[in-house]
């Protein structure tokens, strides 16, 4: 043991990989609904491999901080831009008032017991479940007039009522945006009942709305059929075969034929189908079999069914289609062939009826015969063709930049203040988020790439924060006591409970939007989930995405803030 303390000290990088490893294979272990989460369960493994007393480098956690805090601007910063519009400002409204009250509630709750700068920060970034606000709360601590005893006593407070109180910041958002929070709506069945009321007006499960669109996420196929005597398709054209099923409420499309004479071609609207030819249909899997007695015997040819069909994500940005409904992109002629498979936006999918309205930046999954999807890129906007490769030119100007604007200072009351380094780079993440959404063709982080920059750049930040307060740990927490967690409860429940009474008596949102609104200001994706659980409707996700976007913007940079009004 002796041996592994000694060099875990001489070699801080493998304590800091065992905190990752460790916190999160305990952040995800569920008792019932309920999980520590990667970030505590990485800060409560820190703090346990802190107490072998070992040193880490301050810009370890500033590297990986930075590379967190650009990637959450890269992802909302086309919903935060787009907020600023004139259909969006009820919402970013409502989300700057719930971020205020997030912010002055800890605030009190702190003064009234007397927490020093660093428990205040720890609450509110425990309470409100925004971890950056420790990295920000640190940068803006080390730059008050201090020794450096006392702002590294401040730091290592942080992390003490981070854990205790983020446990119900976690576990009690999703218990009161999806269980009480119906009750002051009216009940659950009546929210319910809002939900389904304003999922037909935008053309949910309707047929005669959009007879395509009654799901999102039903898979596609192309399946293969021989035309017999008796069939539905003989002596009609590809263009009449269509428009026959599609009054039967059947969306699907002839893609191939082989001919009798054996040879293949690419259907053509004119093109009459004849006994015995062979047809390539394509649509929703339930439509195709609702219709196999109809069409002919089924055939298994690899050779006619052996074609190239793309899976493709697309970047809504034509200004012909931004705006417009799932209802009218479906009536363009370009979409001929193409099903709907999902939209995602801000990372969140969105429910996909026929008057869901697109936003320039939202991701469409489109699914369709290579020949139809270049054409409908070409007029939705960019494809985001699959790549491995993060355009590193854009993320490392995007952070340098973002560093530079945020280490200019300006003297408040004789104070040296700034946003800090960690600030501009969120900020510098937004405007280059909104870049790519505005110019698709740079500026490329892969998924996984923003996946591993949000959550090992945020985990290893927490992990270096843990083992560094390992030590000060036991005494920080004997220091504030167990009536922290009652706190927590308080600064966690009033933000939430204000927030559901502004949405229904100042701004009147539709019940659905009040929760999604709520978890998005919140920026509790856990507690979005839970909602829609609970309501039985996608809905709520409509107002989570411009809320989250400002709200995770104030939120994080509510940590100067609050060093401000406690100093």
């Amino acid at each position: 043991m002796n041996w592994l303390h000694h060099t875990f000290q001489e070699y801080p990088e493998l304590a800091i990989f065992l905190t990752l490893a460790a916190g999160f294979y305990i952040g995800n272990i569920r008792v019932g609904k309920f999980s520590l989460g990667s970030v505590t369960g990485v800060l409560l493994m820190g703090v346990l491999v802190g107490q072998m007393n070992i040193a880490i480098s301050a810009n370890v956690k500033a590297v990986f901080f930075l590379l967190f805090l650009f990637a959450v601007g890269y992802s909302v910063g086309p919903q935060f831009f787009r907020g600023l519009k004139k259909d969006g400002l009820p919402q970013v409204l409502f989300a700057v008032l719930m971020c205020l009250v997030c912010l002055v509630a800890p605030w009190l709750l702190s003064l009234m017991m007397g927490y020093n700068v660093g428990q205040a920060a720890g609450l509110i970034a425990g309470s409100q479940t925004i971890s950056a606000v420790m990295g920000v709360a640190a940068d803006t601590i080390n730059q008050v007039n201090i020794s450096a005893d006392q702002k590294q006593m401040l730091i290592n407070s942080m992390p003490v009522c981070y854990a205790v109180s983020y446990i119900f910041g976690t576990a009690g958002s999703a218990w009161l945006l999806s269980s009480m929070a119906p009750l002051m709506l009216g009940g659950i069945d009546k929210v319910r009942a809002a939900c389904k009321e304003l999922e037909k007006t935008m053309g949910a499960g309707d047929p005669t709305q959009d007879p395509g669109m009654r799901s999102a996420f039903i898979q596609v196929t192309f399946r293969a059929y021989m035309i017999g005597p008796q069939s539905i398709a003989t002596g009609k054209s590809v263009q009449q075969l269509e428009a026959e099923l599609l009054q039967r409420d059947h969306r699907l499309f002839v893609e191939r034929i082989r001919k009798t004479d054996k040879k293949i071609i690419e259907a053509t609207p004119d093109y009459i189908i004849q006994r015995g030819d062979e047809i390539v249909l394509s649509g929703r899997r339930e439509f195709i079999l609702g219709e196999e007695q109809g069409i002919g015997a089924e055939i298994a040819d690899v050779d006619l069914l052996n074609f190239p069909v793309e899976n493709v994500m697309v970047f809504v940005t034509n200004k012909n289609v931004v705006g417009k409904t799932i209802r009218d992109l479906r009536t363009k002629e370009f979409m001929h062939g193409i099903p709907i498979q999902s939209i995602k936006r801000a990372g969140i999918f969105m429910p996909v009826y026929p008057d869901t309205i697109l936003e320039k930046g939202d991701y469409m999954e489109l699914v369709g015969y290579k020949k139809d999807m270049e054409r409908a890129m070409a007029q939705i906007g960019y494809g985001d063709i699959p790549t491995d490769k993060t355009d590193m030119v854009f993320v490392g100007a995007g952070i340098v930049l973002g560093g530079l604007v945020g280490a200019m200072s300006m003297k408040v009351g004789g104070v040296p203040l700034s946003l800090s380094t960690s600030g501009g780079a969120l900020i510098m993440g937004l405007v280059f988020g909104w870049l790519r959404a505005v110019h698709p063709t740079f500026g490329r982080i892969p998924e996984p790439a923003l996946w591993v920059m949000n959550n090992v750049g945020l985990n290893t930040f927490i992990a270096v924060v843990g083992i560094t307060a390992g030590p000060s740990f036991v005494a920080g927490f004997k220091e504030v006591g167990w009536s922290l967690f009652v706190v927590g409860i308080a600064a966690t429940t009033l933000p939430l409970l204000v927030g559901v009474l502004m949405g229904k008596y100042i701004f009147k949102f539709h019940p659905a939007l009040i929760l999604g609104c709520t978890a998005g200001a919140r920026t509790t994706t856990a507690a979005l989930s839970a909602i829609q659980e609970e309501v039985q409707s996608k809905l709520p996700a409509l107002g989570y995405t411009i809320t989250y976007a400002v709200g995770n913007t104030l939120l994080i940079i509510w940590g100067v803030v609050i060093v401000l009004l406690m100093t």
